[in-house]
């Protein structure tokens, strides 16, 4: 009787999972487990939020893999023993898994294939999260992209991607193999403040599924034009199921494709394209930090390893972080983001704008904030968005590109709803003062029967800091301009 492992990871699901179809169709028996080694992931060990997630996701799993006729083995790491450990105890001779991308990940499996390796242990790995793996895509002269437009054509040309693997009922699990309870990980928060996070998702394939049907049929139509109004439900809402592959990128875009390939109304073929752009742009960020590793940590423009970042901002970002800013569209980012574990794609770039360049605070204090507080915390993706927003990534929005929180506000949330969601001591206010409440006449305030003794006002003034930014930037510029000569 052959015996294989599968070794989930970050492929919390059945349909679509490479490792377990090829275990399924090469083995007698089974074994699923997940290993819990959260250090091995260092610097970047998984965040509360998405701890959480975690931890439902792996419920939601364990059922899944019961209602297929098997079980879920849960251990405790070190990765390498807990593994040799369980071949031992099952006779197994074959150990399979799905790709991770993050260096330190990859340098762990690269070791563990060698020593499984060598004795004598088959060890078989697979693309389970990308459309495309990273060294898959390449410009004329070989190299990696830098630029996302260039990258995405490449998609399009390439846009043959085979048919999501469909699951198949599972041997049973031996009755002596020990498994773990999930709750030995301690994965939840002990002071429980996940009572927003509950509310807001359904971690799991399940809810991945009935989360991508509802967008597909109901609003994806209308994806282009309400992607950016963070009052409105017009995003899909994967990230977090894509991050912990409760869901499978083909399976997103065969569902697309399907859906769009006798639309039942003008426009459905480019709003479907104008969201799977966005599901390629999640693959630029694993494409850039398998390419550039240091990026997690380091600039990707080097000139920025000199940016005269402020070395006394503690009592601002503390400020930032609880959204008590006195700038209403991003405090209400940053609350919904401490309830929900999840904010509005628009809002997180203002809001990470505004801690760059208004703030001059490093990048790297926010993209550690996003890791810890997001349910979808990547770090490809988390990586790729705040250097894009600071200006020293790949493909980045100039540095002098600086989001004005008032007229985005005022562009994208014009009745000011989104706001008075997060902020309910301003939902009295009429719109525009809504935008700035600092600005409404008396009047205003007095027939809306508020004060705002108990909103800050703004810590810092936007036009003063927007050019205390672009003079850093331009010293920058300068001290390399000089060095040159």
């Amino acid at each position: 009787m052959t015996v294989g492992v599968v070794w989930f990871r970050r492929d919390l699901r059945l349909t679509d999972n490479p490792a377990l179809h090829a275990a399924l169709h090469e083995c007698d028996r089974v074994i699923p487990v997940y290993l819990h080694a959260p250090d091995e992931e260092a610097p970047w060990s998984p965040g509360a939020a998405s701890r959480w997630w975690l931890h439902h996701s792996l419920e939601a799993l364990r059922q899944s893999l019961r209602d297929a006729g098997s079980d879920l083995v849960i251990r405790q790491g070190p990765s390498l023993p807990a593994l040799r450990d369980l071949i031992a105890e099952t006779g197994a001779r074959q150990v399979y898994w799905n790709r991770l991308y993050e260096p330190a990940v990859q340098a762990r499996d690269a070791g563990i294939d060698a020593a499984l390796t060598r004795t004598g242990i088959i060890c078989r790995h697979f693309n389970a999260s990308l459309l495309r793996e990273p060294n898959e895509i390449q410009t004329k002269s070989g190299g990696p992209y830098r630029v996302f437009t260039p990258f995405w054509q490449t998609y399009l040309r390439q846009a043959q991607f085979d048919s999501p693997l469909a699951p198949r009922r599972l041997p049973s699990l031996p009755a002596t193999v020990r498994s773990e309870p999930l709750s030995v990980l301690d994965l939840l928060p002990r002071i429980r403040w996940d009572q927003g996070l509950a509310h807001a998702w359904q971690p799991g394939e399940g809810g991945a599924w009935r989360q991508l049907q509802q967008f597909v049929a109901e609003q994806m139509q209308d994806y282009p034009g309400q992607r950016d109004l963070p009052a409105r439900p017009g995003t899909s809402r994967l990230s977090a199921h894509l991050h912990f592959g409760e869901i499978s990128p083909r399976q997103i875009w065969h569902a697309v494709q399907s859906e769009t390939r006798h639309p039942a109304q003008a426009g459905l073929l480019q709003a479907g394209e104008a969201w799977l752009r966005q599901l390629v742009w999640r693959e630029f960020g694993v494409h850039l930090l398998h390419h550039f590793p240091h990026t997690a940590q380091q600039p990707l423009d080097p000139r920025f390893e000199r940016f005269p970042w402020r070395r006394h901002y503690r009592a601002d970002l503390r400020r930032w972080q609880r959204g008590e800013t006195g700038i209403p569209l991003v405090d209400a980012g940053m609350r919904e983001l401490w309830h929900t574990g999840w904010m509005h794609n628009r809002v997180r770039m203002i809001a990470a704008s505004f801690l760059t360049k208004n703030l001059l605070i490093p990048w790297q204090e926010g993209a550690q904030w996003f890791w810890d507080t997001l349910v979808d915390a990547d770090l490809a993706n988390n990586t790729l968005g705040w250097q894009w927003t600071a200006g020293c990534g790949a493909d980045a929005a100039p540095y002098f590109r600086i989001f004005n929180p008032i007229s985005q506000g005022k562009r994208f949330d014009p009745t000011g709803d989104y706001i008075k969601t997060w902020l309910p001591e301003l939902s009295a206010l009429p719109a525009p003062w809504v935008h700035e409440p600092w600005k409404a006449p008396a009047t205003v305030l007095q027939e809306a029967n508020i004060t705002l003794d108990h909103y800050p006002q703004p810590i810092v003034d936007l036009a003063a800091t927007r050019a205390r930014a672009l003079d850093a930037w331009a010293d920058i510029r300068a001290t390399r301009s000089r060095n040159a000569d």
